[in-house]
């Protein structure tokens, strides 16, 4: 029988049987050929030598990387196929096997590799091997196609079924059952498996013309329930299939009438073909779908969770795992298919070789997916696999590559879960103690604290209440304590698992052994505690004022410790605490300001204190808390854009993380190491305004548009960032254009450098008290607002305020007010500056 489905590709590539000549194409030229004919061959040859040198250098490169590199799975299909074109069968068949050690074969790949084999013997022992090379190939992936290769192959080459023994005709209908089982619900393509069937029934009618009429009646019947049995399936050109059935109803002279519907067609078989003709109309859509040859693999996918999805909603299992079949065949590395698709096998069918044979794809296609593994191995736990069964997939999954510790973990712990479940079964405990040995070698240098305490405590708990061994459990915690001895929760698990037990004097020995050690965050303090209160609860006076004895110098060092770090805090203050914040009662006096700079504290993300002023207690904190802390910074006048810089740090990290953690300590800091400073720009302006303006030299990366911080109207100030130098320049060119009706400024942003003509040939001046020429610098409070950027230069002068990015100019600055005469609109003593803030 003819499949209708052929590889043209395959049968160009598959290497030519040994021996090769024969044919007209073997012939050699006669002597009345043109004369050049003996150069052209000569050309050919030569030209045919060097093809198949540069083949073979290239087979020895793809074999070096395989060597290296086993799991490559384009070198494996790249290497198959220059050893199908050069026809080196050995290697060839040595490839393929090697390949699908690791990786299941496509239907077109076992098509390939079939048909290979076929064109190179026909003898009855290379028969059992091609069989078994297709009984492979369908085991792997749902294909219509190779079903149908298989059975016409089969069928052809079988003598038992060519010559329709009782032994081959039972072989083939054995056969065809399988295929219809397998893919005889395949709504598009199913029917081409039925029509096989029947065709192979209809041709033993006919060799069995002379039998019987009780034989033929039988073989009748046979053809009769195939055509009752397909009707009664949704597949897809249901009324050919009615048609051809009437009509082969009509051929023994009967006298139905093949033009009418369902003329001679028993009621019953009407009424399944109705159903299954409107179960049918319903998956249509889903099918069509499908069927579209432009669908993304995305795309794809998500049809085939909705379709099976409604095929689920029907409640016929075998609908449902044909449709998985078919999104896998698809879909072969889809991790979620494989996912649902185990998960519902677990769930519904439960059926112990299918769950082996899909499990067992799954992680071979998707090998680097823990928790299908973990899936795989309670699965075979549930259908009482073996032990050597469930070892062997277990070493399977530690062998792959995963992309978290964690994943390897969790199996680690299955393979334990399942040991310990089945220990009353006669399982020797030495089995559990290897496994966690081995997780504990493989996992400790790359697991967090968290799960490492996790695998001790189970470990050392197993030894214990199984293993009947308390020193092996002491042991656990012992090599744990080697290994991560500064972790307090290690050595709190380690006692509280002997308190537990009621080992009073065992864990009283592990409090003196760590009450001093040096712990992260509070577990110094927090072991002292705890061993007092241990105490109080389990040990006599004498426990009890020894313990306090040990631990009291211990928590004074420790208080001593921390007044001072917090002294050291306090020195450099937190702009995010409120607790002293100042109102208008408490104002600062000018004339408690020192003429000493204030160290620069860091700028953090976090957000605004209620002023901008420090209260005099705040003052008189830093004072004592530090000898080099002062309350006052003697700056000169400073560039507007630095002002603007330093602000934007506080801005940008309030807009960012709104209510942020009080110990949040990294900010998001802007080099502008490609940064145009853009001014002038109309309050109505947005950054999408600033986009379009921008938008005709490109290159443009992120807009900061400054806002104020209390209204959050813009101020007229923004930064651009650009990718590169070239865009940068193109930006800079744009200085003095209009953007909604305003000329803008723009120029190269530069924090680091001052005050500085830029190269807009425009100065940028803030309006604040004049103290000097460029050399001059601004002074400003202790507030967070106000803090001094590092590299700025040293104050000098007399005291100014200086002026924070987002009060750098009050709302409603024009150009105008740039060019007034200096002195001019200035703020005359730090009260008037801090009074316009507020009003802000």
């Amino acid at each position: 029988m003819a499949t209708e489905e052929e590889l043209p590709e395959a049968a160009e590539a598959a290497p030519a049987p040994a021996g090769g000549g024969g044919g007209d194409d073997a012939e050699i030229p006669d002597a009345a050929a043109p004369s050049d004919s003996d150069s052209d061959s000569s050309d050919s040859d030569s030209e045919d030598e060097g093809a198949a040198a540069a083949d073979e250098l290239r087979i020895q490169a793809l074999e070096k990387t395989l060597q290296e590199q086993p799991l490559d799975y384009e070198t494996h299909v790249q290497y198959i196929q220059c050893l199908r074109k050069s026809g080196n069968i050995e290697k060839l068949r040595v490839a393929r096997e090697e390949m699908n050690k690791y990786f299941p074969l496509t239907p077109k790949m076992w098509q390939e590799w079939a048909k290979d084999e076929i064109s190179l013997s026909s003898s009855e022992e290379s028969f059992v091997d091609i069989e078994k090379l297709y009984e492979r190939g369908v085991q792997e992936y749902l294909s219509i196609k190779l079903w149908r290769d298989y059975l016409d192959y089969v069928e052809e080459h079988d003598q038992s079924v060519s010559q329709c023994t009782p032994s081959g005709l039972s072989k083939m209908r054995n056969l065809f059952e399988s295929a219809i089982t397998a893919g005889g619900l395949h709504v598009t393509e199913g029917s081409k498996l039925w029509a096989a069937y029947r065709e192979y029934e209809m041709a033993i009618l006919i060799t069995i013309a002379d039998a019987n009429d009780e034989e033929r009646e039988k073989q009748v019947q046979r053809i009769r329930t195939l055509f009752h049995r397909q009707l009664s399936v949704p597949l897809a050109d249901m009324e050919s299939t009615l048609a051809e059935y009437k009509s082969w109803e009509a051929e023994p002279g009967n006298a139905n009438d093949p033009g009418a519907d369902f003329d001679g067609v028993p009621s019953n078989v009407v009424s399944a073909y109705k159903k299954a003709n409107d179960m049918y109309n319903e998956r249509k859509h889903y099918e069509d779908q499908l069927s579209n040859a432009g669908t993304s693999e995305a795309d794809k996918l998500q049809e085939f969770v909705k379709y099976i999805k409604f095929e689920d909603s029907s409640g016929d299992p075998a609908r449902v795992q044909v449709l998985y079949e078919r999104a896998v065949s698809e879909l072969p590395v889809s991790s979620v298919i494989w996912m649902a698709y185990t998960s519902y096998l677990d769930r519904t069918l439960k059926v112990p070789s299918v769950l082996r044979s899909v499990y067992y794809r799954a992680t071979r296609n998707c090998t680097w997916v823990g928790e299908l593994w973990v899936h795989y191995l309670l699965s075979l736990e549930r259908i009482r696999a073996s032990e050597e069964e469930l070892q062997h997939v277990f070493e399977r999954a530690i062998q792959c590559s995963f992309s978290t510790m964690q994943e390897y973990l969790n199996i680690y712990l299955t393979r334990v879960h399942g040991l310990r479940r089945r220990i009353s079964d006669g399982l020797d405990f030495q089995l559990i103690r290897q496994t966690l040995t081995d997780a504990a070698e493989f996992l400790s240098p790359q697991l967090g604290t968290k799960e490492l305490l996790r695998l001790y405590a189970y470990w050392a708990k197993l030894e214990h209440s199984l293993g009947k061994d308390l020193s092996a459990g002491r042991g656990v915690w012992e090599n744990a304590i080697k290994k991560s001895g500064s972790v307090f929760e290690v050595w709190e698990q380690y006692i509280s698992m002997e308190i537990e037990m009621g080992h009073v004097h065992e864990a009283r020995s592990l409090y003196k052994r760590c009450y001093s050690k040096r712990f992260a965050g509070s577990g110094s303090e927090e072991i002292c505690h705890s061993w007092i209160r241990f105490e109080e609860e389990n040990g006599t006076l004498d426990d009890y004022d020894l313990a306090v004895k040990k631990v009291t110098p211990r928590l004074k060092e420790l208080m001593t410790f921390k007044s001072q770090e917090e002294a050291k805090v306090e020195a450099y203050p937190n702009p995010n605490d409120n607790s002293n914040a100042n109102d208008s009662s408490q104002k600062r006096k000018p004339s408690k300001m020192a003429n000493k700079q204030q160290p620069p504290s860091k700028k953090r993300k976090e957000n605004p204190p209620k002023s901008t002023m420090p209260s005099d207690d705040q003052g008189s904190n830093l004072q004592s808390g530090h000898s080099g802390a002062v309350t006052a910074v003697e700056v000169g006048e400073a560039s507007r854009e630095k002002a603007v810089a330093s602000m934007e740090m506080k801005v940008d990290g309030d807009s960012q993380t709104g209510k942020s953690n009080s110990n949040e300590t990294k900010p998001s800091f802007y080099n502008d190491k490609c940064t145009v400073f853009v001014s002038n720009i109309d309050l109505k302006a947005n950054e999408d305004d600033l986009r379009r303006f921008f938008s005709d030299i490109g290159g443009a990366t992120a807009i900061r548009l400054l806002r104020d911080r209390f209204t959050k109207k813009s101020r007229g100030l923004a930064y651009v960032d650009f990718l590169d130098n070239k865009h940068l320049e193109a930006a800079i060119k744009k200085n003095k254009q209009k953007l909604l009706g305003k000329r803008v400024s723009i120029a190269r942003s530069d924090p680091s450098k001052g005050k500085k003509s830029r190269e807009a040939g425009q100065a940028i001046q803030d309006n604040l008290p004049q103290s000097g020429g460029d050399d001059a610098k601004a002074t400003g409070s202790s507030g967070p607002d106000n803090e001094v950027p590092k590299g700025d230069a040293k104050p000098t002068g007399k005291n100014t305020c200086f002026a924070p990015r987002a009060v750098v100019k009050p709302l409603g600055w024009t150009n105008k007010d740039e060019k007034k005469p200096e002195g001019a609109g200035e703020l005359k003593s730090n009260e008037e500056f801090r009074n316009l803030l507020l009003k802000k």
